[in-house]
Parts: C-alpha cells; structure tokens; sequence
C-alpha cells in the first residue's frame, strides 16, 4: 500500500497543458489574461451594484451577486496558474497547489450547478406564481437555497477530491491538462478506476443532472405560462427575463456534462482542454453581459450609482 507522499508525488505535479503548442501557449496567454480581466471586471461590477443599489435587493439579483461572486472566485482559483504555466518553460503545481485547485473547480463547478437550478426555480416563481412571489420567495428562503447550493457543490467536492488525489500513480507526474482536474488525475492512475468512476458518476447525476432536471420541469412550466398570456407586451417580459439564464445554463451545462459524464476511456484530453478552457474563461466572462444587455434594471441601477459617484466627485 502506497504512503500517501508516494500517492501525490513528492515533487507535485507537472500540467503538460499546451506545452507542445508554443505559439498556441503565446496566444492563448493573451486571451486568456483578456477574458480574466474582462470576467473580474464584470462580475466585480454586477455585486458592487447590487450592493450600491437599494432596487436591486430582489431574490433574482441576490442570486445574480451570488454567481458572480461564483465566477470570481472560480475563475481565481485556476486562471493565474494558467497563465503562469502559458508564460514560461515551468508548469509545475505542488502538491498543495494541486489538491487546493481540483477542490475549488470540483466544488465550485458544484455550486453552479445548483445555484442555476435555484435561480430557475426564481424564474417559475415569477412567471407563474406572481401574486405569490414575495411569499415564496421572501429573503429566509433565498438565504436558505443560496445556502444549500454552497454546501452541495463544497460537499461533494470534499467526497471527491481525496479519492482522486491519493490515486495510485506509479510515479507519473505529467497531468495532461492545464489544471489539475478530476478527469485528467484519474486517467494517470496505474490501478483499476471503475469504483471511483461509478461513484463520480453516481454524485454527478445528484450534483449535475438533478438540477438539470429541475431546471428543465422549471422551464416546461414557465413556457405553458408564457403561451397563455394574451398580452404580447407580458410574453416579452417573461421571454426577458428567462432568456438571459437559460443562455447561461445552455454554455455551462454543455461542457460540463461532456467532462464529467462519459467513462475515463473515452476521454479526450484535447478537447477536454479546450472544452475546460470554454467553461473556466470564456462562461465566467461571458456571464455578466447576457445578465446586463438587455436588463434595464441593471443599466438604471448603473446610471444611479455612477450619477452619484459623479454628483460627490464634483
């Protein structure tokens, strides 16, 4: 039985990445660095608002903030490593680095999951349950479900990434991959993986699928709403303010249930990298503008607090 030293690799381990693509590595740093600033600065703004602005404490913008805050922190914990691995000749990871990364992607790739899911449920309750809303939806209740989404994706994660880590590897240091994800870890070990797949599986279909699902019957309910309004002005509003989340839903859950819902065989470490690239970069960027575009809520709140940022500089 391996000590767990031997099992992590004393010397930690070295992302391969994109190390055979140099000038891929040269491009992709530039774009990269882009879209982090570009999801830091967007999603910093979404919670400063919401923050600033008295309007904007309703349940749909209290889960906004909470996915903002998400994608900051999500795209935190595995951007920088990046970029310092597309920036030179090192990409090696200690062995903390490793383990503190695949629980930050596992978990917080978790919270999304169920957070999206929730914030459906916001969606339905609007639509269909207007005269209802601010009972169903009243703030201990919010508080409650933006709990449970953080401690379901924490949660699994803490099942999770141990059993990946401590993986028999027989030495192998090179991760095939950018980051250290759960994927890439397993298909280095040098021992049977089908317990632990089965099991990834099993909290995959809970964490991933089941608020999928939730998300779908959520929707189903609000498009029955939707089409027996009579008035053209009220499917608009409805079709506004759905369109932004199922936009989200569809780019996250796309890449997502390809990474973490196939056997380990039938991996593909290239398009697993591009596909985790799409989900950790451009998604967290990507985020803020569908929610702000076409939200007049937001632009107002926008032009408010920078009136008077303007108004007390003068």
């Amino acid at each position: 039985m391996q000590d767990n030293a031997s099992a992590f690799g004393e010397e930690g381990f070295v992302l391969v990445g994109f190390s055979d693509r140099p000038r891929l590595e040269l491009a992709l740093f530039v774009v990269v660095l882009a879209f982090y600033l570009l999801t830091l600065l967007g999603n910093l703004a979404i919670i400063l608002l919401w923050a600033l602005e008295p309007r904007l404490r309703t349940p749909m913008y209290f889960f906004l903030a909470n996915l903002s805050f998400l994608d900051v922190c999500f795209t935190s914990g595995s951007v920088p490593q990046l970029l310092h691995n597309l920036r030179g000749p090192d990409k090696t990871i200690s062995v903390v680095g490793c383990a503190v990364q695949l629980y930050l992607v596992l978990a917080l790739g978790g919270v999304e999951c169920v957070l999206l899911a929730v914030m459906a449920y916001d969606r339905y309750a609007a639509v269909c349950r207007p005269l209802h809303y601010a009972v169903l939806m009243h703030p201990r209740l919010c508080a409650q479900l933006a709990s449970a989404a953080w401690l379901s994706g924490f949660g699994n994660s803490l099942v999770m990434a141990p059993q990946t880590l401590l993986l028999p590897r027989c030495g192998r240091r090179r991760v095939d991959h950018f980051l250290c994800e759960m994927p890439a870890l397993i298909a280095m070990a040098c021992v049977d993986t089908a317990g632990l797949e089965a099991l990834a599986f099993a909290l995959a279909v809970l964490i991933i699928l089941a608020p999928l699902a939730l998300i779908l019957t959520s929707y189903g309910h609000i498009a029955r709403a939707v089409l027996r309004m009579r008035s053209a002005a009220g499917r608009r509003k409805a079709f506004g303010t759905c369109s932004s989340h199922l936009a989200v839903v569809s780019l996250f859950y796309g890449t997502v249930i390809y990474m973490y819902l196939q056997p380990a065989d039938a991996y593909s470490q290239d398009q697993g990298k591009f596909l985790t690239l799409f989900y950790t970069i451009v998604t967290p960027s990507v985020n803020p503008l569908l929610y702000t575009l076409r939200n007049k809520d937001v632009k107002e709140a926008a032009k408010r607090v920078l009136g008077k940022a303007g108004a007390e500089v003068q």
